[in-house]
């Protein structure tokens, strides 16, 4: 107690100490840079160049990546983004995926009861996620298109359209990418609790409407929440609701709309997946994937988000992927695997080959079975909290210091060395938390 009270203290002056211009002088970071007299002016003294020059839309036409040294780079066969392809990505089925393997009972009696229980047990993370059940249905997330096309502008000019809806609907961020053929599953679970009895087979249906083009919508889950969270308490689970409900609104609305100007779309978001989002993630230039192996992270927001997607053949020009240093940010730095509950995040150097491309592997079993038996809250998002791409105020120093994460494994063991001097991702800060606990509803029943 005493100890969480001295980091809550330190967190809190130091981030007012990082709101003055004396914070990167008095520590003497990156070499002889001043504390510029202006926030404004922080990009201008780092020499930092926000992404490409083109309007990416009306509503947010510069796109805010915090900072970081960001390259853009294409997709081929080789590459998705900075994954590294080896051979075939073979098409995976939902029903394969962690917590599905949870509810089929292969990890064991208690994760396939506590999936039922693990989100609904907090009553404000339950209320939530009982609130995607509403976008869930099939005539919902998918429908036929108007059998005459609207007349369109041109790809370029209907991308940023795109955009604008989304950011006017509250995305945080969004991005249009090329979809992988692998980044679709072979099959959809369409009966869930069915799983717990009855063959894989007649839980699911094939996937079959494989569209050129992807519309990703990401919402952040909230940082001064984050900052009072322990990370795998009640409001853990409330947070990924919160951005799983929303992204998923937008979706929905976004890929009726194109449906109504007579091209195929459907949504995808966390009640009713065809599609693999880490996978959509990188293709639409949103992140990287990272250290806890099918986690993407985001330059500004790093994995503190969630997202939706819409599939579609409206044509549009895509976004390319980002280069902004992660791989050697993540191969030094290893603090969500230091700080998870589970030991489930693998410390290894470098990614190896998981289904024919390179990525680290994590043990999702043990994920998952942390995840859906906590009892110390509802769910667990420490992984989260404790990365240093999300856990900062927006500031002149945070940028700073993302410039320097985002520049080599020199560079990025400087900043989570100073990561770990100030204590961020691993306190808890009282002043921030707004909700209630209920810990008496945490026990599994």
């Amino acid at each position: 107690m005493e100890n969480n009270q001295k980091r809550q203290q330190s967190g809190m002056s130091r981030r007012s100490f990082l709101k003055v211009g004396a914070a990167a002088t008095t520590m003497g970071v990156i070499g002889a840079i001043k504390a510029p007299a202006k926030v404004a002016n922080a990009a201008e003294t780092l020499n930092y160049v926000p992404g490409s020059g083109k309007i990416r839309s009306k509503l947010r036409p510069v796109h805010d990546f915090a900072g970081a040294k960001v390259r853009f780079v294409e997709n081929n066969d080789q590459w998705l983004g900075t994954t590294k392809i080896l051979t075939k990505v073979k098409m995976t089925s939902e029903a394969d995926a962690g917590f599905m393997q949870a509810v089929r009972g292969l990890y064991g009696p208690e994760p396939q009861k506590g999936f039922f229980q693990f989100i609904a047990k907090d009553p404000f993370g339950g209320s939530i996620s009982w609130a995607r059940n509403l976008i869930a249905p099939e005539d919902v997330v998918d429908g036929a298109p108007e059998a005459t096309k609207t007349p369109i502008p041109d790809p370029e000019q209907m991308s940023q359209h795109i955009r604008d809806c989304c950011y006017f609907l509250r995305a945080d961020e969004v991005g249009i990418g090329k979809m992988p053929e692998y980044g679709y599953y072979t099959h959809h679970v369409a009966d869930t609790v069915g799983l717990m009895t009855k063959p894989v087979e007649e839980c699911v249906t094939p996937v079959t409407k494989i569209y050129p083009n992807v519309i990703v919508v990401m919402i952040d889950q909230g940082i001064e929440t984050m900052w009072a969270s322990t990370g795998y308490d009640g409001i853990s689970g409330a947070m990924s609701m919160k951005s799983y409900f929303t992204s998923g609104c937008i979706a929905v609305i976004l890929a009726k709309y194109i449906r109504t100007l007579g091209y195929n779309a459907r949504a995808h978001h966390a009640k009713n997946y065809e599609a693999i989002m880490p996978v959509c993630i990188m293709a639409a230039g949103l992140g990287e994937l990272s250290r806890t192996g099918d986690s993407a992270i985001h330059p500004r927001l790093g994995f503190r988000h969630k997202v939706a997607a819409v599939t579609t053949d409206l044509p549009l020009a895509p976004d390319q992927p980002l280069d902004f240093g992660l791989l050697d940010f993540c191969r030094v730095c290893k603090k969500c695997a230091d700080n998870c509950p589970n030991e489930a995040i693998s410390f290894d150097e470098d990614p190896i080959e998981y289904n024919g491309y390179l990525r680290w592997n994590s043990d999702f079993r043990k994920c998952t079975e942390f995840r859906t038996t906590n009892e110390e809250g509802s769910s667990c998002g420490t992984c989260m909290k404790v990365c240093p791409w999300n856990s900062k105020e927006d500031s002149w120093f945070h940028k700073a210091g993302v410039w320097v994460g985002s520049k080599g494994e020199t560079a990025s063991t400087f900043l989570k060395s100073i990561d770990d001097i100030f204590g961020y991702g691993t306190e808890t800060i009282e002043k921030y938390k707004w909700w209630l606990e209920w810990p008496e509803k945490y026990v599994m029943k």
